[in-house]
């Protein structure tokens, strides 16, 4: 929870408390205090990408659950992101770090970090699941017309430096 401080409201002549933001919503928090996020840091919301964080915003297809790997594709000519599942041939373009409702905008991540998962096992290679669309997996996918796509390795039991490859058809 982000620390809170008072202010001077003008139109009501009086003081009050507010808390910062940890999450940047974008042009609307313009001029909002910062908050360090739950691992004490700035979120990538936050930060310029031009400091090494490649993103992009897309309207997302379905909800999406923060950690979800995603597909990004044309939905009747319009750009949007979707869970990415290695048993539908939709490949993992990038990876999400927030939930996010169907319909509303997702923030795409490329590489970096994605530090939302769990019960990783540090060192191993992490494939795209042809099982539960957005998550991953240590097993390879062996059934014919899936894929294989190794997207990172675990560098913590919640972290995958992420590496995604190019998709491989299964024959």
């Amino acid at each position: 929870m982000a620390d809170k401080f008072i202010y001077l409201d003008r139109i009501q002549g009086r003081l009050k408390e507010k808390s910062a933001i940890d999450v940047s919503n974008g042009a609307s928090d313009a001029g909002k205090l910062i908050a360090l996020g739950e691992d004490g840091r700035i979120h990538r919301s936050m930060i310029y990408e031009d400091v090494g964080v490649s993103n992009i915003s897309l309207p997302a297809y379905e909800a999406l659950i923060a950690g979800d790997f995603v597909n990004i594709f044309l939905d009747s000519g319009v750009p949007k992101v979707r869970k990415a599942d290695a048993s539908a041939n939709k490949p993992a373009h990038g990876y999400v770090l927030s939930s996010v409702a169907s319909g509303s905008t997702a923030i795409v991540y490329f590489d970096h970090q994605n530090t939302k998962l769990t019960g990783l096992t540090v060192g191993a290679y992490y494939f795209l699941s042809n099982t539960t669309a957005g998550t991953v997996m240590t097993a390879c996918p062996t059934t014919t017309g899936h894929i294989m796509q190794i997207v990172g390795v675990a560098i913590s039991p919640t972290t995958i430096d992420v590496e995604i490859e190019q998709p491989i058809e299964v024959g």
